[in-house]
């Protein structure tokens, strides 16, 4: 890519990552634009987590460069832009989700942090849970009690790696509308699946096999591409496709 693009949330120039022994991301190039929804599809251990974990700053990185909203990943400046949903629990689980959500909120020193706290865990739909001790949630509610921490700073980006794993589908559908509605409001979202009905949900997608980018386009364009309509299937199309010219 070269320079960096002013429309970019997310610019990934010839990243390296070495897990070990092993190039997990040899020499990945991306760029994610400001606004809407991303997806991030691929099976497991494609890499989708190391990518976004590169993208938040906390990924050791052999060579390449990650700029998130105009600078390098991991910048101190950032960690009030940024909210970052990861596959391992983020909460106390010997803490309400209410004395959770307001202490995230209270890290980044805003006015009125617990009233942000408080719209954060309305905004999930865990209003009724709020006085709950974390350890004594279901599954899916202990996800969106984590969801509500990284929602809290109302960050320009939002990173989520496997949001809806093990959501019921009901779930599933109140988490997505209150993604959409975070997109309308001009925020950034990057959601990784490898559940390919999830990708139908999103603008663009960025789908990957073994580290390597098969399709980087928007929903349509990938589908066009493949001459189907059928996400499962164009995958598979896209991955012949690229593992013949590789």
């Amino acid at each position: 890519m070269g320079t960096e693009s002013p429309e970019a949330a997310i610019q990934v120039e010839d990243l390296v990552v070495v897990r070990g022994g092993k190039k997990v991301l040899p020499n990945l190039s991306t760029l994610v634009r400001r606004g809407g929804i991303t997806g991030l599809l691929g099976p497991s251990g494609s890499g989708k987590t190391t990518l976004m974990r590169a993208i938040v700053g906390v990924q050791r990185v052999r060579s390449g460069r990650v700029t998130v909203l105009g600078e390098p990943a991991g910048s101190p400046s950032l960690r009030h832009r940024i909210g970052y949903f990861t596959q391992s629990p983020s909460v106390y689980t010997d803490m309400t989700v209410r004395e959770n959500v307001r202490y995230f909120a209270r890290l980044y020193d805003f006015p009125k942090p617990d009233v942000r706290a408080d719209a954060a865990i309305e905004e999930v739909g865990l209003g009724d849970q709020a006085g709950q001790l974390v350890g004594t949630l279901s599954g899916g509610q202990h996800n969106r009690a984590s969801l509500a921490c990284a929602l809290v700073s109302r960050p320009e980006l939002l990173v989520l790696d496997e949001p809806t794993v093990g959501l019921d589908p009901v779930l599933r559908e109140e988490l997505w509308d209150s993604f959409r509605k975070l997109a309308s409001e001009g925020a950034t979202l990057l959601v990784s699946s490898h559940v390919m009905d999830e990708a139908n949900r999103c603008e663009r997608l960025i789908l990957l096999r073994d580290g390597a980018i098969v399709a980087d386009d928007t929903t349509q364009a990938i589908k066009d591409r493949a001459g189907t309509n059928d996400l499962d299937r164009a995958f598979l199309t896209l991955v012949q496709q690229h593992e013949e010219v590789a």
